[in-house]
């Protein structure tokens, strides 16, 4: 990530519209498959600051989460003690045996994503769900993506042949900021018929658009499934470790 982007990204999440957006549908999606006692152990990788910790801890115990990039995390913040600091490899030694493991817009920044996924699989129980979000489609890919560091962006396909791959079953997919996608394809044709980066470390918008945002991407996920578009600037997926789909 980019060091000003990093500095910038917890105030980011606190308030920005697609990061609010993005943690209600999370959480809308957790609310569907979540156990009745819920998840007994949940590991969130590329967890900054624990930021996610608040909503997981709704569906399950024991969350711990893994930063590499020691920046993000606060030494007195207030889940300090549950993330382990260093890079996501041999060397990290779980505190449990995680039943879900999440990766919200990670799996972009891993060059080898498939060995990430296998490495998630010796920490997890059997049968133990994982959720991930990563942007789609590389039609959409813009100088954000670079600032980004991003490796990839995925479509439903190219997602579901790496979950294949890892011995993942697909339990759920679905496209969201459907709206955003179109707005991401006039930017990028403007880079590319133009010849410059449009990339800046984003800001929180001025308040009355802000909440017209985090309202729009809100109403898309309310829609029923058969009416929402085939496309969005960003995918999610519920899988299953220990089965595929064949």
């Amino acid at each position: 990530m980019d060091p000003d982007y990093g500095i910038a990204y917890e105030d980011l999440y606190r308030r920005h519209w697609w990061w609010r957006a993005r943690e209600r549908l999370i959480a809308l999606v957790l609310e569907r498959f979540a156990p009745d006692s819920g998840w007994e152990g949940i590991l969130d990788i590329g967890c900054g600051n624990g930021l996610t910790f608040d909503c997981l801890e709704q569906f399950g115990t024991c969350v711990h989460g893994i930063e590499a990039d020691r920046r993000l995390v606060s030494e007195d913040g207030p889940h300090r003690h549950q993330i382990h600091v260093g890079p996501f490899d041999a060397t990290y030694e779980p505190p449990v045996v995680f039943s879900l493991v999440t990766m919200f817009d990670v799996l972009e920044h891993i060059e080898d994503p498939l060995s990430a996924l296998e490495r998630v699989r010796s920490l997890a129980s059997p049968n133990a769900n994982l959720f991930v979000t990563v942007p789609a489609f590389s039609s959409l890919w813009t100088s954000h993506d670079d600032l980004n560091h991003h490796h990839v962006r995925y479509t439903r396909g190219t997602l579901k042949k790496l979950m294949h791959a890892a011995a993942v079953k697909v339990l759920h997919m679905e496209y969201f900021f459907h709206w955003v996608a179109p707005a991401k394809l006039v930017v990028r044709l403007k880079e590319r018929v133009a010849g410059v980066s449009s990339a800046s470390v984003p800001t929180v918008p001025p308040m009355m658009i802000n909440r017209l945002l985090y309202g729009l991407s809100r109403s898309e996920q309310m829609l029923p499934s058969s009416m929402k578009p085939p496309f969005g600037s960003s995918l999610l997926l519920m899988g299953q470790f220990g089965t595929t789909d064949g």
